[in-house]
């Protein structure tokens, strides 16, 4: 019998209403801006908004810049560079010196997209000896988990890695980094502000005529890195730049470090992220059969040159449409060159045509053509360090300060009253231990359509509210049973739960993207997969500034909140695997939960924080738990309500 899955586009229609929601106040917004004073001071605005969607930027350390090796072609010298961008975190990159320029020269930065061969690849090579023939001094760089950098290495994979390069590695790295307050993308956007120190640390580098441009993650690296210095005077994001909206509509699942935290909630577009540079030179690049949607990145162009309009730039940003899908072909790259060019006051000498191709092994920077052999700290093991500094400084938090604590990171929405809910027709015949089961709809966020489906088990046909516990000959007792992913599912095959059932009034949740509303979008049976559906709404969330647990959390409060509104106020809750994270925080927060069974919960995040493999996924974790409380201060405040933990489960993940 397969589980009952009749809302499965509920989560994505939310998301979609409120990424719509926030899109058109900030449409508004910037095509209200007429005067250079007001588009001066939403620049400002924008400007003001960074580090609540980056963090702290981190001190600069030396960048120990090493020389190690070199190659004279014709027109350019390739000149093979290793620098730090933090301590003992070394950058592979290639410097293109062009043999006939006029020094200082300006200088652009070529971050890879998610090629593994990355700077080798054969997109930034052409890019980076078109630039160099055009009298521009070039360095292409390794992006994390690609090209020389792969991040972890002893593995079986064809490269020696233990999780595969490129996306997979960037939210292994990514997701955990959340729980210490961290943002991959900061990490992949400051090796390419490293990137310029080291270009402003040479002589023949003009300060004041810098670029970045790349490809897809490339593109997406140029558009953070513009948004994030100031020194960047020239820009070409290729095939990247269209709009949260068109990416959500289009159920596009993108890797950690293009979420940005909280930029939903600032009201931040990828247009805006452009516009705090404003008003450098920008072109963007576009294809127009990109999956990328070109329509989106027509609306953010438009909006990007109302603003530049309002500050007497428009010279200063340009769009250019190609045809083809997506990628940096010739004709692109040629665009790149000749905007660039008109900016830097240079002539356009050469095209792409020029292009030589040299082999990966050719450029690498390293013996092995891995930065392993230098013996660097990992990602990883930095979070885990953040992770042992949070324990430390946030002691064991319990009683009121665990609440407050719980309450400040969950930041959930008020509640005003048990939520209205909707009757569906009863069932018969799921194989409960109980003959008959009501449905109900709770509308938990009712403005954007969020809901939670609650089943209770009945002994004879009832199509309406439930009875009251008083009505019913109760005495207010009840169990409150949370899945891990299906409750129709769990109901008939949990030995356990068929005990559990026989008491008097047995309600069973499936809160949000679980059960009843777990999705297939994305891509049809992709839901666990590392951009599948369950990570996709899970990443939104932490761009709204909240997390998937926290958006559960609001589902079984409310859940709880209507329970207590036909008389069941005293509430065994019993959750199992992802229902226990809710489940576990939810009877912390709701004061009708006396009993708490929690099957196969997470024993930690700490645990996932610090290890180098783990297997939970995004929707499983809290950004920025670990500043304020761990898992563990909660189990231990809720053995005043009798916890019993079956079984609890580390990084291992539920198998």
């Amino acid at each position: 019998m397969e589980p009952l899955n009749r809302f499965p586009r509920m989560m994505q229609e939310y998301v979609v209403a409120r990424i719509r929601a926030v899109e058109e106040v900030n449409r508004e917004r910037i095509m209200g801006i007429n005067d250079a004073d007001a588009a001066r001071a939403y620049v400002a605005q924008l400007r003001d908004k960074l580090p609540l969607m980056f963090g702290d930027t981190p001190e600069r350390c030396d960048l120990n810049v090493r020389e190690v090796g070199e190659i004279e072609l014709d027109d350019f010298t390739i000149r093979k560079i290793i620098f730090d961008s933090r301590p003992k975190f070394p950058v592979t990159a290639n410097l293109y010196l062009p043999r006939e320029a006029t020094f200082p020269a300006p200088a652009v930065i070529v971050p890879s997209g998610h090629s593994r061969e990355a700077k080798g690849v054969y997109y930034n090579q052409a890019a980076s000896q078109l630039l160099a023939r055009n009298g521009f001094i070039a360095l292409a760089y390794d992006p994390i988990g690609q090209g020389e950098r792969l991040q972890y290495p002893g593995g079986d994979d064809q490269f020696g890695q233990k999780i595969q390069w490129g996306t997979l590695q960037h939210n292994y790295m990514g997701n955990p980094q959340l729980l210490v307050r961290e943002f991959f993308g900061f990490w992949r956007a400051w090796d390419g502000i490293r990137a310029i120190d080291y270009l402003l640390s040479r002589d023949d580098v003009d300060p004041a005529r810098i670029g970045v441009t790349g490809c897809s993650g490339g593109g997406t690296l140029s558009t953070l890195i513009t948004a994030l210095d100031r020194r960047i005077t020239m820009s070409a994001p290729s095939c990247y730049v269209t709009s949260w909206r068109r990416d959500i509509e289009n159920e596009l699942a993108a890797d950690s470090e293009q979420m940005v935290p909280n930029a939903h909630a600032l009201n931040v577009g990828q247009h805006d992220l452009l516009l705090t540079n404003a008003p450098g030179a920008l072109i963007l690049l576009t294809a127009q059969e990109d999956f990328f949607d070109q329509r989106g990145s027509q609306e953010s162009f438009e909006l990007i040159s109302h603003l530049y309009e309002a500050l007497s730039a428009s010279e200063a940003v340009a769009y250019y449409e190609g045809p083809g899908g997506h990628g940096y072909p010739p004709a692109m790259r040629d665009a790149m060159a000749e905007f660039f060019c008109r900016i830097a006051g240079l002539p356009l000498k050469a095209t792409d045509a020029q292009f030589a191709q040299l082999t990966e092994e050719e450029l690498w920077c390293t013996q092995s053509g891995q930065v392993a052999e230098l013996d660097p700290v990992w990602v990883w093991q930095d979070t885990a360090e953040r992770s042992r500094q949070m324990a430390a400084e946030r002691g064991e938090p319990s009683g009121d300060e665990l609440v407050a604590r719980v309450q400040r990171v969950l930041d959930l929405p008020e509640r005003e009253g048990p939520p209205d809910f909707r009757v569906l027709r009863y069932w018969t015949q799921r194989e409960y231990a109980r003959p008959h089961a009501s449905q109900f709809v709770l509308e938990t966020d009712p403005q954007f359509g969020a809901q939670a489906i609650v089943t209770k088990l009945e002994d004879t046909p009832r199509h309406a509210e439930p009875l009251d516990a008083e009505s019913a000959e109760l005495d207010g007792s009840a169990v409150l049973y949370l899945p891990h992913l299906s409750s129709d599912a769990e109901l008939r095959e949990d030995e356990f739960l068929r005990e559990l059932q026989s008491a008097p009034a047995f309600f069973a949740c499936d809160y949000r993207g679980i059960g009843e509303s777990m999705a297939d979008a994305v891509k049809p049976g992709s839901y666990d997969s590392y951009y599948g559906s369950d990570y996709f709404y899970a990443a939104h969330a932490t761009m709204f500034g909240e997390s998937y647990v926290a958006w559960r959390v609001h589902d079984v409060l409310s859940t709880l909140d209507w329970m207590a509104s036909f008389g069941y106020a005293d509430v065994q809750l019993v959750a199992r695997g992802n229902g226990a994270l809710p489940g576990a925080l939810a009877a912390l927060l709701h004061d009708s939960v006396t009993r708490v069974t929690l099957i196969n919960p997470l024993k930690s995040y700490a645990e996932i924080a610090e290890a180098e493999l783990y297997d939970w996924p995004l929707s499983a974790l809290i950004p920025g738990v670990l500043a304020e409380f761990d898992l563990p201060d909660v189990y231990r405040a809720l053995e005043a309500k009798g916890l019993e933990m079956v079984e609890p489960v580390g990084i291992e993940g539920i198998k």
